[in-house]
């Protein structure tokens, strides 16, 4: 029995309608948090962890906003504080691929997964800072990944924008600290989802001879760290990188 360590919490996620945003989803509701999905193309996807949340006798709401879009991320937050006079959690999941070589790597395909990984955290942050400040404290839990670290071949969008986060979240931890608002970055390995279901089976055997664990992760792993830096009991930890990678890095 779970002790709803984080009742009468309103949270936010970023991306909540699949994969990792949908455990995280899932994993805060469970704890006691109203939860707001956000999704930008797939109502049907967030509307399915919906219920699947309020049968578990969870609370939550779904919300359709782009997080590459500055105005209509504002609108949305300022809707959200509005209804439940505050936001005491947001977690940056959503993020997108286009990989590519770099050599052959188009504008587009550069300035998709910034727009999206990176801008959309300044944007996502951007617009729930003033009401944190004002409530004299929030959660922010950025999702990071292994490759923002390491580097990956092929991902140079992609690792840029997870790097990007890191130091971003790092600056913010020293400004917002006297403010009581932690920000945190929680950076998976490789983790069983649909992002990376259509990789080969040859690329996913050469993955998992690079894990000490022997094993991919689930979404599961990742969203049980965002509970706990969530939760109270993590107060004094911010600035920080927490892997979640089976040991590859």
């Amino acid at each position: 029995m779970l002790t709803k360590e984080l009742e009468g919490k309103i949270s936010v996620v970023t991306g909540g309608s699949r994969g990792i945003g949908r455990a995280i989803a899932i994993a805060l509701a469970d704890e006691g948090s109203h939860v707001v999905i956000n999704y930008a193309t797939r109502e049907d996807a967030a509307r399915e962890v919906l219920n699947e949340i309020e049968s578990r006798g969870g609370s939550a709401e779904i919300m359709r906003f782009n997080i590459a879009l500055f105005q209509e991320v504002q609108r949305a937050f300022d809707e959200i504080v509005k209804k439940h006079r505050r936001i005491d959690i947001l977690v940056n999941n959503a993020g997108i691929t286009r990989d590519n070589l770099f050599a052959l790597m188009k504008v587009e395909e550069w300035d998709e997964v910034i727009d999206t990984n990176l801008k959309g955290v300044f944007n996502c942050t951007r617009a729930v800072i003033k009401a944190m400040i004002r409530q004299k404290g929030g959660k922010i839990i950025n999702i990071g990944s292994v490759v923002g670290v390491m580097g990956n071949p092929g991902q140079a969008n992609y690792c840029a924008s997870k790097a990007g986060i890191i130091g971003f979240s790092k600056a913010l931890a020293r400004e917002l600290g006297s403010r009581n608002i932690t920000i945190n970055v929680v950076a998976p390995g490789f983790i069983e989802t649909e992002m990376t279901a259509n990789l080969s089976e040859d690329i996913r055997n050469e993955m998992l001879k690079r894990i000490p664990l022997g094993r991919f992760g689930k979404p599961e792993d990742v969203a049980s760290v965002v509970c706990f830096l969530a939760r109270d009991a993590s107060s004094y930890i911010t600035g920080q990188v927490i892997h979640v990678n089976g040991g590859m890095f």
